[in-house]
């Protein structure tokens, strides 16, 4: 499969660290490093069975990681033995501090952004008339709530499918047609379904190449209910045209 995304429009490996730690609940103060340079190079090998292309920030974590975790395994110097070390971890704990700071910020004028848009409210249109939903609230899900599901998905994969031959036939190109097809006819779906259609692991990784292209393309978003909960995927509301959106509010 030759098919590429870039991965720079998603998040970076300070990104990764952040979700890892959180996801795990862990004292980002004491973290243990053996367990997230494991988990850390294991996203990545995920990424490289997913044809990613893997920044080259990555690996230059990846490879910060590992020093860190070689620094921590040595024996403290007899000379150093009653002086208090200077912690390996000090300056990564540093930076994802200030990184955390800095989204936390970001988050709040994008807030501010949205509340202020609001204030100017477009002229009444036929659509206004139309039945309002219920007021749900969700966060959106990251590329590694992505991989997270879909490496759960994988395993769920049997190695052989009834002992039946099936050719690599699957595309990105018609997985994204057939889920843009899908979601004409139910706008929302969980991501686990769209998996469980897949019955290899090619074919697993085209339907998740093909949900990374239609978010990189705004076709449609991946949401969660609760952090690190289940993820629904729908069309994207601001891409649909008028008579669509009026044809998918009456047949609710």
């Amino acid at each position: 499969m030759n098919y590429k995304i870039k991965l720079e429009i998603f998040e970076g490996p300070l990104d990764l660290l952040l979700y890892l730690v959180k996801k795990d609940h862990l004292n980002i103060y004491d973290i243990p490093i053996s367990k997230i340079t494991e988990q850390y190079l294991q996203y990545l090998d995920l990424m490289r069975l997913l044809n990613l292309s893997v920044a080259g920030e990555f690996l230059v974590m990846a490879a910060t990681l590992m020093q860190i975790k070689s620094k921590m395994l040595l024996p403290a110097e007899e000379s150093q033995a009653q002086e208090e070390q200077e912690d390996p971890r000090a300056e990564l704990i540093k930076r994802l501090l200030e990184y955390e700071k800095f989204k936390e910020i970001a988050e709040e004028l994008r807030q501010k952004e949205t509340v202020q848009r609001e204030v100017f409210k477009r002229p009444k249109t036929e659509l206004d008339e139309l039945p309002v939903e219920e007021t749900q609230v969700y966060f959106e899900a990251s590329l590694f709530d992505l991989i997270s599901a879909f490496s759960k998905a994988l395993e769920e994969v049997p190695r052989e499918v009834f002992y039946e031959v099936i050719k690599d036939e699957f595309t990105v190109e018609d997985k994204v047609h057939q889920i843009l097809h899908l979601m004409l006819i139910k706008p929302s779906v969980n991501l686990f379904e769209l998996f469980a259609q897949a019955k290899t692991k090619v074919e697993l990784i085209a339907v998740f190449l093909a949900i990374l292209e239609l978010i990189r393309l705004k076709e449609i978003v991946a949401r969660q209910k609760e952090v690190f909960g289940d993820i629904e995927v729908s069309r994207n509301k601001d891409n649909i045209i008028p008579d669509e959106r009026r044809n998918e509010a009456q047949s609710n």
